[in-house]
């Protein structure tokens, strides 16, 4: 970890990444992928999959992806964007700031307002190639990068179409716990236990790891720890861990670069997200239209339908039979990508 102490560092363009194929999904004959680099207005360098289809020529329809929160573009963002590409779409899975092939220090940082820019970023770079019409880009984002896509498709109005898989608004989920469980008093638990962290972080000159969304005891404690999974899932674990360790920490989807899959969040992270609400200016994406999509089964379900709620038309909600939420992460015959498909070609 880079000290605290020092001047941020301006990151330069990555040329160090990796051109070997280290999915978690099976390469495509279908279309061509090459690694590319691109930075955001912060000067952050972030490191992107491209793919489009073999064998064509004109302009081209494009969408930029990510998500999920603390996935990296060689897990479910780069499935969709191989997926979609073989359909017809230029398509670009990025890791956000901080994280994976992306510059930034310190590592495993997450920010509200940075992660939201990478968006409009990604859009950025795409809208110079020259196989692609800059205006028919949209973005799709999975899990938790969902909030930063809708709250980057309020305020750029380059992005002509958005859809979400499995949505989560971590803004809501770090600030105020699944299901808005925190009471004002664990509220104000999680930011005096933050603030405090903040001091240890000074003296140490590092950042120390720990949970994004912190949890509570049976005796209302702050749990600290230093992974998103553990590294053997428990006796009777909860389903929604163990839907999440069997994806992140099994050959499924186990990535190295991948936090979910190997380390935590700093653990000053959640800052941020106390302050950041997402997608509060919603409404401005009309008349460009929303697909929203959840698993029927989802524990994130609510999000989803929460703010299909608030948003202006045209917009959908679209739920899926029998799917929970990580379900869509990989899962082919549940990920409906005949509607994604529909939903972007008539869109851009």
């Amino acid at each position: 970890m880079a000290s605290i102490m020092t001047s941020p560092v301006l990151a330069q363009p990555n040329t160090n990444f990796s051109e070997l194929w280290d999915k978690t999904f099976v390469k495509s004959d279908k279309v061509e992928h090459r690694k590319v680099t691109f930075k955001n207005r912060y000067g952050l360098a972030l490191v992107g999959d491209l793919y489009q289809p073999k064998h064509t020529s004109g302009l081209f329809a494009a969408i930029v992806l990510s998500g999920p929160f603390g996935a990296v573009k060689e897990q479910s963002s780069g499935l969709y964007a191989q997926t979609l590409a073989e359909r017809g779409f230029i398509t670009l899975a990025f890791d956000p700031s901080f994280t994976g092939e992306s510059g930034g220090e310190p590592r495993n940082v997450a920010s509200a307002d940075i992660n939201t820019e990478d968006f409009s970023a990604a859009v950025d770079f795409l809208g110079l190639q020259p196989n692609v019409d800059r205006e028919r880009i949209g973005a799709l984002a999975i899990c938790g990068l969902s909030g930063m896509a809708l709250t980057a498709a309020s305020s750029d109005s380059r992005i002509k179409a958005v859809a979400t898989a499995s949505m989560y608004d971590m803004s809501r989920s770090i600030s105020r716990g699944y299901q808005d469980s925190y009471t004002i008093e664990e509220r104000h638990k999680v930011i005096d236990y933050l603030s405090q962290q903040r001091w240890k972080d000074a003296k140490n000159g590092h950042y120390a790891l720990g949970y994004h969304e912190v949890p509570f005891d049976e005796d209302g404690n702050i749990i600290e720890g230093q992974r998103v999974l553990p590294e053997t899932l428990p006796e009777n674990a909860p389903p929604v861990l163990a839907a999440f360790f069997d994806y992140y920490r099994t050959p499924r989807g186990f990535h190295p670069r991948s936090i979910n899959s190997t380390t935590a969040w700093t653990a000053t992270t959640p800052i941020s997200f106390f302050n950041f609400p997402m997608h509060t200016n919603i409404e401005m994406i009309s008349p460009r239209p929303i697909l929203l999509i959840a698993g029927e089964n989802a524990h994130s379900r609510y999000y989803s339908e929460d703010v299909y709620k608030v948003a202006s038309d045209p917009k959908e909600l679209l739920i899926i039979p029998n799917a929970d939420h990580v379900d869509l992460y990989d899962n082919l015959s549940k990920i409906p990508f005949d509607k994604l498909t529909v939903f972007f070609q008539q869109n851009l």
